[in-house]
């Protein structure tokens, strides 16, 4: 997972001393002598295979400052570095002017290498969490800002994508942390509302007696407490999309009115007389199988039909393993920028650990053992013992994944706390069912509520 540099210099001795420059920074080098080798090698890359171009300006068929241009066009993202000679400082300063993040004067200096070079990652990676939380902000997010989108998530996308063509109602499944909230804002984004308001709402989280107030509004003095009136979650998504995640959670009185909603296209605010229309296209998830909730009485079948005229089927994270270490690259990088902490890379042998690793929690889990870990790392590279909550888990014979069991002390012999271990306890039980909650809750003695409520307590660190 070495950070890869695309260098274009025509000069044989001067690209040799380049490269030898570049590897001894710990940079992956991809060397060409010309422009139009290197806008094929850019045109044939994955997604984010280079972190950084180095141009020389004097260059045969296309010149630097062409190529330059090309690039920004094409590859806005990629930060370039111009090489230049003593007597081009002219034109190095044009090359500013046109996009490049700085230039260097041959022969290229080691510190100043190693010092440009590390802050044009920097920027780099600042420059994509911004676009990254912007593209959130502006309800803009598309599959294609997905991980996964050309390996793991590729079938699901292809749905995705056709029901952003339409206003249908979609019920997004799948195990806790598989990235539902993401994947329905990427169908907004995608959609005739994408620049709209996108208003996520955990269905799960809602207080029993505020539910109808949160969602549909309240007039002043409706009840205890309403100081103020509040227009609710679905007039502010109006003309947008709301997304209703764990909608299995809802209590029957608010279902009723969800029901409601769907049907005629308009809300009751609590305490009021009068209807309000609204133009909302309903997203929801749950982690439930609400056809068993439908069963037991739990959830409305009429509101089920509704709710689920397209159903997507999030996978998790074991079944899509190719996913890992570009997930795990994502996060670094996010990490990194978020933090202003320095770009981490990752050793091999704790790469091949993640990849194994059977992910009860899925992505929302990795993401939390590669933040832990780029917080208690000592060094540049992340290795197998900097992955030290998660490194114990080992395979069985079935190629699921177990968790070695609680302990009740600390290294030192002191107790730990009981939060700790009742966490310890819950993601054991969860890991060693294979992610099965049911089978989970079932060794734990406890109802399957109460289980989820207890993982919702106890969130893995």
């Amino acid at each position: 997972m070495t950070t890869t540099i695309l260098l274009v210099e025509d000069d044989p001795l001067q690209r040799e001393m380049a490269e030898i420059l570049l590897r001894k920074l710990g940079y992956k080098v991809t060397s060409v002598e010309d422009g139009r080798a290197a806008l094929k090698h850019l045109q044939n890359a994955k997604p984010d295979e280079f972190s950084a171009a180095v141009l020389d300006i004097g260059l045969p068929h296309i010149d630097g400052l062409e190529l330059l241009e090309l690039i920004r066009q094409r590859h806005p993202a990629l930060p370039c570095i111009m090489l230049t000679g003593n007597q081009e400082l002219g034109t190095a300063v044009k090359a500013m002017q046109l996009g490049a993040y700085d230039f260097m004067n041959k022969p290229i200096e080691f510190e100043r290498l190693k010092v440009v070079l590390a802050n044009a990652l920097k920027v780099s990676l600042l420059e994509k969490e911004v676009t990254r939380l912007k593209q959130k902000e502006d309800g803009a997010l598309t599959f294609e800002s997905l991980i996964g989108h050309e390996n793991g998530l590729a079938s699901v996308i292809r749905t995705g994508r056709k029901a952003a063509g339409t206003d249908i109602p979609v019920l997004l499944t799948g195990e806790t942390g598989t990235g539902k909230e993401v994947f329905a804002r990427s169908i907004h984004g995608e959609s005739h509302r994408a620049g709209k308001p996108f208003v996520a709402v955990n269905c799960g989280a809602l207080p029993a007696n505020l539910v109808e107030s949160i969602l549909f509004g309240h007039e002043k003095g409706a009840f205890t407490g309403a100081i103020a009136k509040s227009i609710g979650k679905f007039r502010e998504a109006d003309g947008g999309t709301i997304f209703l995640d764990e909608v299995g959670d809802l209590p029957l009185d608010a279902q009723v009115k969800l029901l409601r909603v769907l049907q005629q296209k308009e809300i009751t605010p609590v305490g009021a007389d009068y209807t309000v229309p609204v133009n909302v296209r309903i997203l929801s998830a749950t982690h439930k199988t609400l056809e068993n909730e439908v069963i037991k009485g739990t959830f409305r079948e009429d509101l089920y039909f509704r709710l689920n005229v397209l159903s997507i089927h999030l996978p998790a994270l074991r079944e899509r393993r190719s996913d890992i270490p570009a997930l795990v690259r994502h996060f670094l990088e996010r990490f990194a920028a978020s933090e202003s902490r320095k770009l981490k890379d990752i050793a091999p042998a704790a790469m091949d650990m993640l990849a194994q690793r059977n992910w009860g929690g899925n992505v929302r889990e990795l993401e939390n053992a590669i933040h832990r870990a780029m917080v208690m790392s000592d060094g540049d590279v992340l290795q197998v013992s900097d992955f030290s909550a998660v490194s114990t888990q080992l395979p069985n014979e079935r190629g699921a994944s177990y968790s070695l069991a609680p302990s009740l002390t600390h290294a030192d012999g002191t107790p730990r706390t009981l939060a700790d271990i009742e966490r310890d306890a819950l993601h054991y039980a969860l890991s060693h069912a294979g992610g099965n909650v049911t089978l989970a809750a079932k060794n734990l003695a406890l109802a399957k509520s109460t289980f989820y409520r207890k993982l919702k307590e106890h969130p893995p660190l």
